[in-house]
């Protein structure tokens, strides 16, 4: 039975960016091309599975491996291409939401409904006592990560200069809107959706391989689409795990860019999984 959602503020800054990010979106049909659709893909890939799928999500919020500073801030840095807030708001609201999951207290449950848990949460602020900084005070140390937080906003306004800039010059005006539509629009608009799938869709379908006191399933199209985070019930059974896949046919893409990482250097103790 869905409860009544805590009314809380407005949060009028996402609410205008998510808008426009999805009308701009809309004008793709009409600014198509085969570059467009591939710098969509290329960017997705990247701020979508290693940005959010493998910086925000397992290296911050659970630290499921360890790596260079430096090239943590690099992650960090395409992390706030995605468009979905500063490293340290977002990780804060998937602490919370483990912390928290299906209850009332999490910031996404789906207690209020699918679609709550899937878009609406995002367009308020967070109610009080569940501020999720409150639970970000080791990246709230680093110096670092507050100064990318706090500006989180100006590697995107960067990209999109970029990619009008390198539009134009390549051939015109048109196809520098044209990459800015599906580079930006397009792509930001699908990795919104499928990191919001695994709050919603993945905590409504698929199949459980561990007993945990949540709601979430393994979702095979959701770790299609996001890199691995679909087997979502296999993650809330051990958070700190680097995979998320934990069968033979769990595909999990981001685990194995972790392996990946490792094998040039840039990663180490990785934390394994127990398998079901």
């Amino acid at each position: 039975m869905k409860k009544e959602i805590s009314r809380s503020k407005l949060n009028v800054p996402a609410c205008i960016g998510i808008a426009l990010i999805h009308a701009l979106a809309f004008f793709a049909p009409w600014y198509f091309s085969w570059g467009s659709l591939l710098i969509a893909i290329l960017l997705t890939w990247l701020t979508g599975w290693i940005g959010i799928t493998l910086c925000y999500h397992r290296l911050l919020t659970h630290r499921s491996f360890k790596t260079p500073k430096w090239f943590e801030y690099v992650l960090t840095i395409i992390g706030t291409l995605a468009w979905q807030g500063g490293p340290i708001t977002w990780v804060g609201n998937h602490r919370l939401h483990h912390a928290h999951s299906d209850t009332d207290k999490d910031p996404h449950t789906p207690l209020h409904g699918f679609v709550w848990a899937h878009v609406f949460w995002t367009l308020f602020e967070a109610p009080e006592g569940r501020n999720p900084r409150e639970v970000t005070q080791d990246l709230l140390r680093d110096k670092c990560t507050t100064f990318i937080d706090r500006f989180f906003w100006a590697p995107q306004l960067f990209l999109v200069i970029v990619l009008f800039l390198g539009g134009f010059i390549f051939r015109n005006t048109e196809t520098g809107f044209s990459w800015v539509v599906w580079g930006v629009g397009v792509r930001t608009v699908f990795v919104y959706h499928f990191t919001w799938f695994v709050n919603s869709a993945a905590h409504t379908w698929g199949y459980r391989n561990f007993s945990t006191k949540d709601g979430s399933t393994n979702l095979w199209w959701v770790a299609l689409l996001s890199g691995g985070e679909g087997w979502h019930n296999n993650h809330h059974a051990q958070q700190r795990s680097a995979a998320h896949g934990m069968r033979w046919f769990e595909i999990d893409p981001t685990y194995r860019s972790i392996q990946f990482l490792s094998l040039i250097g840039l990663a180490w103790d990785i934390v394994r999984p127990k398998l079901p």
